[in-house]
């Protein structure tokens, strides 16, 4: 049957026992008279237990699922149209679940399951960078609508004429670092430019930088004369009451020269407080990787954004084709995939990796 090869082909997607266990130990843990001693702690704890939750009630749906279409198999020399149809959708519903319980079991690594901040920086190339730079970021937008995911603007820097030079997110959900760090990397896009009076064809670069956003820096010390704090007026939206006053903030950590700017919220000590955290997850970022390299990726310095470092091309002209070059990965349908459609693409990566 159907069912039975996926069941073989996935069989790593039922590897659950220690979700059950961990579940299990939390749940204990929770009923110490002790445990909400320390709130940061337990609010924590608490997080793990909703997220594991989430891991194993599909798994648990699933099960069943299969059972059920196990005990139809009793009545297959049955000639019933309507048995046969039941069986039918329930084949295609379990067949779903399994691609989808499927692709989180790539999903293991240690930051997976943290917030992501989520960077996109447009190359050399003046307005059709820029331009190129607007369109990943309303690509990535839909995909996190798509997703269920909640994400903020942090900062932005519009492009002179159009576009953005600069803009970054925190994207908030599950395994919301995992899904996305392999969108870091340079993104190419080729086409007719609609800013050339010629109609010429175009190449245009961006990068995007991901990192996970980390909760707990009691290693990471920022020393006061480190940090040289900017403030200066929002340039960008936000309505009327964010251009009057100098609420932006400027972080630049002088040891590393990493920069990090905030001017989401009208409050300059809370824009303060958001980029302050983004610098200690950078910063953290290096320390666990340990190679003096990263400081380079992690300063945005985004000087290899040119033709032989990209991770993807997205070709509108002469034909229309969209190419992962570390997968092979490929598809025609241009529109759905900057509409943000980039689950194929994204879980193709996440096989590959494991």
């Amino acid at each position: 049957m159907i069912y039975q090869l996926n069941l073989v082909k996935y069989g790593g997607v039922f590897d659950a026992d220690d979700k059950v266990k961990r579940i299990h130990d939390i749940k204990e843990e929770m009923n110490s008279e002790t445990f909400w001693n320390d709130s940061s702690y337990a609010s924590k704890v608490t997080l793990e237990l909703n997220n594991l939750n989430e891991l194993v009630r599909p798994l648990t749906i699933l099960k069943n699922d299969i059972e059920l279409l196990q005990s139809y198999i009793e009545f297959s020399d049955v000639q019933d149209e309507e048995l046969e149809k039941e069986y039918k959708l329930l084949i295609e519903k379990v067949n779903n679940q399994l691609e989808e319980q499927e692709i989180l079991t790539y999903l293991g690594g240690k930051y997976d399951e943290k917030p992501a901040i989520f960077e996109i920086h447009a190359g050399a190339g003046g307005t059709e960078s820029c331009d190129w730079a607007a369109m990943l970021s309303r690509m990535y937008t839909k995909y996190f609508d798509k997703k269920g995911y909640k994400y903020e603007i942090t900062d932005q820097q519009p492009g002179e004429e159009v576009g953005l030079k600069s803009i970054t997110y925190i994207v908030k959900g599950k395994f919301a670092y995992g899904y996305l760090k392999g969108e870091k990397g340079v993104h190419r896009l080729v086409r007719l430019s609609p800013f050339d009076a010629n109609n010429r064809r175009h190449t245009s670069f961006a990068a995007v930088d991901v990192i996970p956003e980390f909760d707990d820096f009691e290693d990471i010390v920022i020393k006061d004369e480190d940090i040289r704090i900017d403030v200066y007026r929002s340039s960008g939206a936000g309505g009327q009451g964010v251009n009057t006053t100098d609420s932006a903030v400027r972080v630049t950590h002088i040891p590393t020269g990493i920069v990090v700017t905030c001017q989401n919220e009208r409050s300059q000590i809370k824009n303060k407080e958001t980029a302050l955290s983004i610098l200690k997850s950078k910063l953290y970022q290096l320390k666990i990787k340990e190679q003096q390299n990263m400081v380079d990726s992690l300063k945005s310095n985004h000087s290899g954004i040119e033709f032989g470092f990209q991770i993807r091309s997205y070709v509108l002209h002469p034909y229309s084709l969209i190419k992962d070059h570390r997968t092979n990965y490929e598809s025609s349908n241009v529109n759905k995939i900057l509409d943000g459609n980039l689950e194929e693409f994204i879980d193709s990566y996440l096989r590959k990796e494991l």
